[in-house]
């Protein structure tokens, strides 16, 4: 038996019927893709193919490598955000023609990445050979605080791209007013108010926006403030989930934990 079909295997023996079903629709339609840009010559768009197509497979290959299992859901969620920020957000444009899109995506991450950091306590927690015995509310805000780290990582990521490769990750929000001590002809740190904004005026030229283009702040905090509804959701879960030892049916299906018996490398 050849080491490709051993492993598929083994990957198909471990999931549920509607996980494989999702991960290989997900991988047809995403090599179409890939093979439709090529021969169009879009080489930016093939490579977010590829690199989707890249991210399918990490589930399995942490699943592998650090001797975990993923719950079933968490792995169908994880395969659909990737779908939905790396296709349809980026190919698609849904960033753009649905305002919302980018917010459930965050918001998304917010409550995965929080599950994530949980259960990397919550498995020191359950290890009868480390004596480790943290609080549920211990658990909850280490959780808490891994997932927001992990947020503000991404923004960090977002302005080096826009700062960098002059991309436009951050998004810009068209606004009617802002407040300004730089406007203060005292210098006094007076907050001077701008408001009734109608147009913007670059080079002599009208925007035509129908207001001011704020440069990305709006967009970082929104990101950050969903993200921290997200993490603070799945804490409160976890929270639970921790004070009755594990009986939690709704955090058990986010909660990676170690397998039984890890396999032995040949």
């Amino acid at each position: 038996m050849s080491k490709r079909r051993k492993r598929l295997e083994e990957f198909a023996a471990h999931r549920s019927k509607p996980v494989l079903i999702l991960y290989f629709a997900l991988r047809l339609i995403v090599g179409a893709l890939l093979v439709y840009h090529i021969i169009r010559g879009n080489y930016e768009s093939a490579f977010t193919c590829l690199l989707a197509l890249v991210l399918f497979v990490l589930p399995s290959l942490i699943e592998r490598r650090l001797h975990i299992d993923l719950p079933n859901t968490l792995e169908i969620i994880i395969l659909l955000f990737i779908f939905a920020a790396e296709i349809l957000g980026e190919l698609q444009s849904y960033y753009l023609t649905y305002p919302y899109w980018d917010t459930m995506l965050h918001t998304t991450c917010g409550f995965l990445t929080a599950a994530i950091g949980f259960s990397m306590i919550d498995i020191l927690n359950r290890d009868s050979r480390i004596k480790f015995n943290l609080s549920p509310v211990y658990c909850a805000v280490a959780a808490f605080c891994f997932s927001m780290t992990v947020g503000v990582l991404w923004e960090f990521w977002e302005f080096t791209m826009d700062r960098l490769l002059h991309m436009d990750m951050q998004k810009d929000t068209i606004i009617h007013a802002f407040y300004s001590t730089a406007l203060d002809p005292a210098m006094q740190n007076i907050a001077v108010p701008v408001e009734g904004i109608t147009d913007v005026i670059v080079n002599g030229k009208s925007l035509g926006l129908g207001g001011y283009l704020d440069i990305g702040l709006y967009d970082t905090m929104e990101d950050l403030f969903v993200n921290f509804i997200g993490a603070v959701v799945f804490s409160v879960i976890g929270y639970f989930y921790v004070k009755h030892r594990g009986k939690g049916k709704v955090a058990r299906q986010f909660i990676p934990t170690l397998t039984e018996d890890p396999p032995k490398e040949t």
